[in-house]
């Protein structure tokens, strides 16, 4: 346990060990019901535009109300505000579950839906994000509990896909909606006894001053503003792949469902060895020269989506979705480590609030963009031009970078 604590040094914190074992098995949950939404809305409509939509409409809120949720996040107990977006998840999950085993969702249920739980998240994660450092009293060990929390968002997403294949193969998709409900108490659990330390009470000032300041904040610090318009590019270009997933495992490969739960499970397997490698490596040092790293990431992830966009068979699709996860998970996680070792402590909810519109809620956009594209072009020229978009980014990335050393 003391090899671990050194080697983890986020561990030594009770507070961040209850937390990740709540995450561990919730996020579990998240993602089998993100893969299970997505099943659903291409069974019931056979549409990549409906693909794009549901993306679209869970990841909106996050663009729209993201940044402003981030002077809550500064202003309140992020514990009780976890403790609140959490349940609300949990009551969506049910009632998503209740209308697909009723056989009475439709899309527009779906959408609406979705738009739910965006709106949930668009408060939840980014004060997830600036609660692992509150967590946290020793920030040498904060990218440690940076790639720890990563490792936990990306490790659920090598299990949870693969099991939402079997489930939704098996029992059909409400069963995975209602094990989401329920893994949410784990996390409740968690949050109840996790014991905080009231941070410093902010400033008096109105919350549009606040949100400008933090606005103005971010613009003017040059790494800062570099690291966001680099993940806002790869998130726009690359992660809307994954909407495009059920084509390439039902219409490419002539899969079924558990197709589609392998290939997510594969860029799953990447990103889970990306982020336990993030954490191993933020146990021994900081962001010793992690803004290159992140530079190399984001050139290779746009490379391995141009490829993966043109592969001929599914045998080959595995390692190259291995790899594309892993450089998925060391461009997003390792901005956020970047970031969050740069920003001021009172700018810290804000500043994460940024990043999450920009990782998150830039997203949808790229989702809408690729369905309505592949729906006139097709998809594998649409991704393949994502790739080359993306890798055109990480070249601007690691060039301007170097001059604000």
């Amino acid at each position: 346990m003391l090899a671990l604590s050194r080697r983890f040094p986020a561990f030594q914190s009770r507070n961040f060990r209850l937390f990740f074992a709540g995450q561990l098995v919730s996020l579990i949950g998240t993602w089998m019901q993100h893969i299970a939404m997505t099943w659903l809305a291409y069974r019931l409509t056979d549409s990549t535009v409906m693909l794009g939509l549901v993306g679209f409409s869970s990841q909106l809120p996050i663009l729209l109300f993201s940044i402003p949720a981030g002077v809550w996040n500064d202003r309140l107990d992020r514990r009780r505000l976890l403790i609140l977006t959490q349940f609300l998840a949990l009551l969506q999950a049910l009632l998503l579950a209740g209308l697909t085993a009723t056989a009475t969702i439709t899309p527009a249920l779906l959408l609406a839906l979705a738009f739910t739980l965006g709106c949930i998240n668009a408060v939840d994660l980014p004060a997830r994000q600036a609660f692992v450092a509150q967590m946290v009293p020793d920030k040498r060990a904060l990218p440690n509990a940076i790639g720890l929390n990563s490792f936990l968002m990306n490790g659920s997403r090598f299990v949870g896909p693969a099991l939402a294949g079997l489930v939704v193969a098996t029992a059909g998709e409400a069963a995975c909606f209602l094990l989401n409900a329920l893994s949410y108490l784990a996390v409740l659990a968690a949050l109840a006894a996790i014991r905080t330390v009231p941070g410093k009470p902010p400033a008096r000032q109105s919350a549009l001053d606040a949100l400008r300041d933090g606005l103005i904040y971010t613009i003017r610090h040059p790494r800062i503003r570099l690291t966001l318009l680099l993940i806002a590019c790869f998130s726009f270009f690359v992660t809307p792949y994954v909407v495009m997933m059920p084509v390439y495992a039902r219409d490419l490969f002539h899969g079924d469902a558990r197709t589609y739960g392998l290939l997510i499970s594969s860029a799953g397997a990447g990103s889970l060895c990306a982020a336990l490698w993030l954490a191993w490596r933020g146990g021994k040092r900081a962001g010793d020269g992690l803004d290159r790293l992140v530079g190399r990431t984001a050139v290779t992830g746009g490379i391995m989506l141009a490829a993966f966009a043109y592969l001929p068979k599914i045998e080959f699709a595995y390692p190259l979705l291995m790899l594309l996860g892993f450089s998925v998970v060391i461009t997003a996680a390792g901005s956020n480590t970047l970031i969050q070792l740069e920003v001021e402590e009172h700018f810290r909810g804000r500043v994460m609030a940024i990043f999450s519109t920009a990782f998150l809620g830039i997203a949808p956009l790229g989702s809408l963009m690729v369905g309505l594209v592949s729906a006139h072009l097709d998809v594998r020229s649409t991704l393949f031009g994502c790739g080359l978009l993306a890798f055109g980014a990480g070249l601007v990335f690691r060039r301007r970078i170097h001059a604000h050393q």
